[in-house]
């Protein structure tokens, strides 16, 4: 949320900066499409076999390339939304809730802000779980390498990793701009790549192996109809949860360089990254599918469906691993900025707000800036995240809640409010009455899936 006072009007004179100031974007397509490809593929791929799974071989591969369309719809309407519509100030919209304040007003702001930083905070214990679970599998992976795959290798030990990373997260917290470094995100994308592609060529393999094609068109056989109903429910948040990007589409828009327009290189990016997407997802869950067939593990990698080649599975685990330390932090991070944001604006005068006292550390030149609410809110931050992940560690249904929850509001409805607005699209013409059947199609879709994976969490935590 920047906001240029006259200084930017001075700057822009200058030739070297941008139109608002900035240092000039240099960004293109192809760091845009890297860029969309590290805010997608994240540990919602490893589900993806088991959501076939429930959707059986016709369902599930439809379900992903009809959410890959509507992904893509969304991206197409968002990108339009960079600049405000206003075409004599033709101001910047730097975030999705700078783009919500621009044409919705405030009130749909907070609604987007609030459902943004829950979902932040939701993807952190959906980390935490995944991460404890694939530390889990390395120790079994490499227990039933040296004993036997009939070993008693404990499936316990889970809640142990939880504290674990929750304390690993706890002193990255306090690493001033940890979030900034441009590695980070690049080690992201290796990791995340290295390990979907070792899930897929696992897959690959062992359908070869087993020389058949497993599984059937209805899915994983529930006992009862309703069980059923619950189930394809889940295995729809959690591709709901694998696709959009919505929330970082602008952030990276804003990276653009331009001549061409903006949303035109944005446009050819989305294009790109949802069929390169797509693709992979497929290859991903349907190669899981024909492996496995029903039995299909909730986390292809930690499941146990591949015994061997042991330090595959080892190395491919330990990726995760390094891919959700950075993820986590890049996700609290916000949040720990909009609270140190919102609490010295609401408490100016308080020293335990605002006053930073100079910590020596050994073997540190500098001195560290400790602040005593920093140490309270980010301690408690994560305390509560870890403390979440042990409470309900259930990889597939927790992932469905946080897929589903923002489905609709975040990823439909304010990208069609907002395209509506900026092309003056008035009500009752056709175009606005197609927006709004998608708007509500899409809506019914969503409700149903959070309604079942709400159902999951709640009847195994009781179960």
């Amino acid at each position: 949320m920047a906001h240029h006072g006259a200084h930017s009007l001075e700057l822009a004179a200058a030739p070297e900066l941008d139109d608002d100031g900035h240092a000039p974007r240099t960004g293109n397509l192809w760091t845009c499409f890297a860029h969309i490809i590290t805010a997608v593929i994240g540990c919602g791929v490893l589900a993806l076999s088991w959501s076939v799974a429930q959707l059986g071989w016709v369902g599930g591969p439809v379900a992903m390339v009809c959410f890959a369309f509507v992904t893509y719809i969304s991206a197409l309407l968002l990108s339009h939304c960079y600049r405000s519509p206003d075409l004599e100030k033709r101001q910047r919209n730097y975030t999705y809730m700078d783009a919500v304040r621009t044409h919705l007003g405030e009130k749909r702001t907070w609604l987007c802000g609030f459902l943004q930083y829950l979902n932040l905070y939701g993807t952190s214990i959906a980390y935490t779980i995944t991460t404890a679970t694939c530390l889990r599998a390395i120790k079994r992976a490499n227990c039933y390498h040296n004993e036997g795959h009939d070993a008693p290798c404990g499936a316990h030990g889970e809640h142990f990793y939880m504290l674990l990373f929750g304390a690993a997260q706890l002193v990255l917290s306090f690493i001033p701009n940890f979030h900034n470094m441009a590695w980070l995100s690049v080690v992201a994308a290796i990791m995340s790549f290295t390990y979907s592609t070792i899930g897929l060529g696992l897959g690959l393999a062992k359908t070869i192996e087993n020389g058949t094609i497993k599984g059937s068109i209805a899915g994983v056989p529930m006992s009862t109809p309703a069980q059923k109903v619950w189930r394809v429910a889940q295995a729809i948040g959690d591709i709901a949860f694998a696709y959009p990007y919505t929330l970082v589409l602008l952030e990276i828009q804003d990276t653009l360089k331009s001549p061409p327009p903006e949303s035109e290189t944005m446009q050819k990016g989305n294009v790109i990254a949802v069929l390169v997407t797509t693709f992979f997802y497929l290859g991903v869950g349907c190669f899981g599918y024909a492996a496995f067939g029903n039995a299909a593990p909730g986390n292809l990698l930690t499941g146990f469906g591949f015994y061997e080649p042991y330090w595959l599975i080892d190395f491919a685990n330990a990726c995760i691993v390094l891919h959700l330390l950075g993820g986590y932090q890049m996700f609290s991070q916000q949040i720990f900025t909009f609270a140190d944001r919102c609490l010295a604006a609401r408490f100016p005068d308080s020293a335990f707000v605002n006053r930073f006292y100079a910590v020596r550390v050994p073997g540190v030149a500098a001195s560290y800036k400790l602040n005593l609410q920093r140490v309270c809110f980010r301690t408690a931050y994560v305390a509560s995240t870890t403390g979440l992940a042990l409470l309900f560690p259930y990889f597939n249904e927790v992932l469905g809640v946080l897929g589903a929850l923002i489905f609709w509001p975040l990823v439909i409805y304010l990208p069609v409010e907002m395209y509506c607005v900026q092309r003056g699209i008035t009500p009752w013409t056709r175009g606005w009455v197609a927006l709004q059947a998608f708007s509500a199609a899409c809506f019914v879709v969503g409700t149903f899936a959070f309604v079942g994976s709400v159902e999951g969490v709640v009847r195994k935590r009781l179960g």
